[in-house]
Formats: structure tokens, sequence, C-alpha cells
């Protein structure tokens, strides 16, 4: 429901300006086109590994892997995924809701999700060359002291 009023607002708000300034709507499609465009080679990787993964872990794998079971160890496996995984947050986090509707426990995915987009262990060297090995290092540090708060704090509140 929110999703279909999204985009009838969007739809809505793109009328008005077309009929504002058309030029100004032709040029924005454009460069919405250029963005969209320039994102499929990264996005389409990321589908398609998800989509193999997913057909591949049954919701019982799933649920044994990151289930409430699986305890301590699935939320740092749950962690360690996160912090190694590189994916952008818009698939990240139905990638959770799809973990969670399979039989996964809301701190292993908390653990999985806050770590994907808190700390970087593939984009380290990237950061490094930009912020400097000492701040990158103690970045990626301080998010995981704080993933691993998130995470208890989660299990202890009982999701």
């Amino acid at each position: 429901m929110s999703t279909v009023f999204l985009y009838g607002l969007v739809a809505l708000l793109f009328i008005i300006s077309w009929f504002k300034d058309p030029q100004k709507s032709k040029k924005a499609l454009k460069i919405g086109w250029k963005s969209f465009s320039k994102l499929l080679p990264t996005l389409i990787p990321v589908m398609v590994g998800i989509g193999i993964i997913l057909s591949l872990l049954n919701p019982e794998a799933v649920s044994v892997i990151l289930g409430e079971k699986s305890g301590v160890l699935g939320m740092l496996l749950g962690i360690f995924i996160g912090s190694v995984a590189f994916m952008p947050g818009f698939v990240a986090f139905p990638l959770g809701a799809t973990l969670l509707s399979h039989g996964a426990g809301y701190p292993q995915i908390a653990g999985f999700v806050s770590s994907l987009m808190a700390v970087g262990i593939v984009s380290l060297s990237a950061e490094i060359k930009y912020f400097g090995k000492k701040s990158a290092i103690l970045r990626n540090l301080t998010a995981l002291v704080a993933v691993f708060i998130f995470v208890l704090i989660v299990w202890g509140v009982g999701l």
C-alpha cells in the first residue's frame, strides 16, 4: 500500500513538474536514467547472487544458520557475514526481511544488517586511501563495537 502511494505521489509530482517546466523535467529524467544505468552493473550481480543464495538456502537451513536457536554463534556469523559483504542498503534491508521470513532470528539479522551498513572490511583499502590507516581502522573497530552493543540490546529485548 505505501509503495503504491509513493509511486503515485512521484508520478503526480512529475506531472506537475512537467506542466511547470517540460525542459527541466526532461533533463531530470535523463539524469535519473544515467544514474540508474550506472547503478545497474553493480545491482544486477548483487540481485542475482542474493537470488542464488536464497534458492540454495531453504528456510530450514536459514533457521539453523541464523535462527533464534543458533544463539551467539549465529549472531557472530551474522556480524561476520555482514562485515565482509558489500551491498547497498536498499538491497540489504529487503534481504534481511526475507531472511527473517525464512526463519532467521532478529538478533542474528540485526548483526548482519548493522555490520553490513557500518563495518567495511571489503572497502577498507579504499577507506585507508582516503582517510588514512589509523582513521579507517579506528572507524571500523568503533563500528564493530557499536554493532555488538546493538545486537546485545536486540537480543536482550527478545523480539
